[in-house]
């Protein structure tokens, strides 16, 4: 699914009113329409709904939406907020209409005095500001926007909260934003709901289709996509008949030191649950029991060294490879390592501690192969390319990387975004804050290292690992619960993640 900024979404708009055709009116109403369906379930018997409108096409909103309560008997109260002239022709056409098929109470707010003391038990919906907003809220709107945070009312806002720009959020905190409990937004997420400064403000998000015009949608390039079900259902292969293990490719998983079996165990754990036909895992000889009895599916490959990765011969012979998890960083791992990237053309899957010594030896950055998949934590990424401003700046530093090292980056975290040699962006649709626990990285190297070895190309291996990696950590919480998951648990699930995309590729 594309991701649109704010200015190509009032193109959009434009584009759908001119050529579908409908009235602004009309849109507007389609609108309000969606957001009165979506609130009849929350709405308690007798509730009062306090609804706050600006001057922009949110506050049009809100109008019409209070035209749909007041319809069907709610008790409202419509608050219009007159930062600037809004005795537009529209807006007198909305709020006559409200007047006709219903009762609300309006009030208007010019100053600090007229802010409204809002009931706790209330419900707000709010339309202040919208997606097109450039500058921080000022004078009443701020004192708008305290009332509604201070109130402990649950607080709806319409397509954002408001005083959150669509895409880059520097210092949030400076300034004054609705803190929602849902967010409504129309037809595409916005950029901002990917990234951690806004998430605080988001509350839980809920897409509405509003229906835009196809055909706009479809011409209007985009460098930012959502992972969706369909994406992954779309390019995930179905197993023929009469195939066996050997059309799924061999693995080659180099993981582990002295103490750090658990991440070979997982990494080679998820690898198998992924669908890999054969894997073999390279690690210290001391190891070698722990693996062979915890992942007996696996073929056991002994280093040289007892307790560390110091190198491994013959790397081409495998369809893929995944080097760093609980790796260390011992120099013959080091050297153990550039010995590797000489050797292997192919692509690779790069996590860990290999990240780690690349980070302390850049010139490494050079000798990764081209279509590599790198999976860095946001720590790892700064060590890696250098501290960010904030998350908008790293991502577009991420996309900038992957088409100058001509490497997938896949920057873990909330909303984990898959950068391709393309430029490309794309931002995981599934996952929650349980899977922020030791080992679920550790988990996803697994993942992609056996979609890359059954011939899917790494942009595609990558995003579609996150994806089923995410999926498999919400089946996880939804049996656990987030605080309990552990990575194990994770791989546990893979299973049912996988299970859940098959019958839909089947329907």
């Amino acid at each position: 699914m594309k991701i649109f900024t704010s200015s190509q979404i009032a193109e959009i708009d434009k584009f759908t009113i001119k050529h579908e055709p409908i009235s602004e009116a009309d849109l507007i109403r389609r609108v309000a329409r969606k957001i009165y369906e979506w609130l009849k379930p929350i709405i308690k018997k007798g509730q009062q709904i306090c609804i706050f409108a600006g001057p922009g096409n949110n506050g049009s909103d809100a109008i019409a939406l209070a035209t749909y309560l007041a319809a069907r008997d709610y008790n409202c109260k419509l608050f219009l907020i007159k930062g600037r002239d809004v005795k537009s022709d529209l807006r007198r056409e909305l709020l006559n209409e409200l007047y006709v098929f219903g009762y609300v109470e309006v009030k208007e707010i010019e100053s600090e005095e007229d802010v409204p003391v809002i009931p706790a038990n209330s419900l707000v919906v709010e339309g202040i500001f919208g997606t097109g907003l450039n500058r921080c809220a000022e004078g009443v709107f701020c004192n708008v926007i305290n009332s509604i945070n201070n109130s402990g009312a649950k607080v709806v806002s319409i397509d954002l909260p408001s005083g959150l720009f669509s895409e880059e959020n520097p210092q949030p905190q400076n300034n004054s934003i609705i803190r929602a409990d849902y967010t409504l937004t129309f037809e595409f997420p916005k950029l901002c709901m990917f990234l951690k400064e806004a998430g605080e403000y988001l509350g839980e998000w809920c897409l509405l289709d509003i229906g835009l015009h196809k055909e706009i949608i479809e011409k209007t390039p985009s460098r930012f996509f959502m992972i969706t079900p369909q994406i992954v259902m779309s390019g995930l292969k179905s197993r023929p008949r009469f195939s066996h293990k050997g059309d799924f490719g061999h693995s080659l998983l180099i993981a582990g030191s002295y103490g750090m079996a658990g991440a070979a165990v997982l990494a080679a754990s998820a690898a198998m649950r992924s669908g890999t036909g054969l894997l073999t895992v390279h690690i210290p000889r001391m190891l070698l029991n722990i693996l062979q009895i915890a992942v007996p599916e696996a073929i056991c490959s002994a280093d040289n060294s007892d307790s560390i990765f110091t190198g491994i011969n013959g790397s081409e012979i495998f369809d893929a490879v995944a080097v760093g998890p609980g790796l260390g960083k011992a120099p013959e791992t080091a050297a153990g390592l550039r010995s590797l990237f000489s050797e292997r053309k192919k692509p690779m899957v790069i996590d860990a501690d290999a990240l780690n010594i690349i980070a302390s030896d850049p010139g490494l950055l050079n000798s990764i192969p081209e279509n590599s998949v790198v999976t860095p934590h946001p720590g790892e990424f700064a060590r890696l390319f250098g501290e960010s401003v904030n998350s908008y700046d790293a991502v577009m530093k991420q996309s900038e990387l992957s088409v100058k090292h001509k490497i997938v980056i896949v920057l873990k975290g909330a909303g984990t975004s898959v950068t391709t040699p393309d430029g490309t962006i794309w931002f995981n649709s599934t996952g929650n804050p349980g899977m922020a626990t030791a080992g679920s990285g550790d988990v996803l190297t697994g993942v992609i290292l056996s979609l890359l070895s059954q011939g899917y190309d790494s942009g595609f291996a990558a995003i579609a690992g996150v994806y089923l990696h995410g999926l498999a950590g919400d089946i996880a919480a939804e049996e656990y619960g987030e605080h309990s998951v552990i990575a194990g648990d994770i791989v546990k699930s893979l299973g049912a993640a996988f299970k859940k995309t098959e019958f839909q590729i089947k329907q």
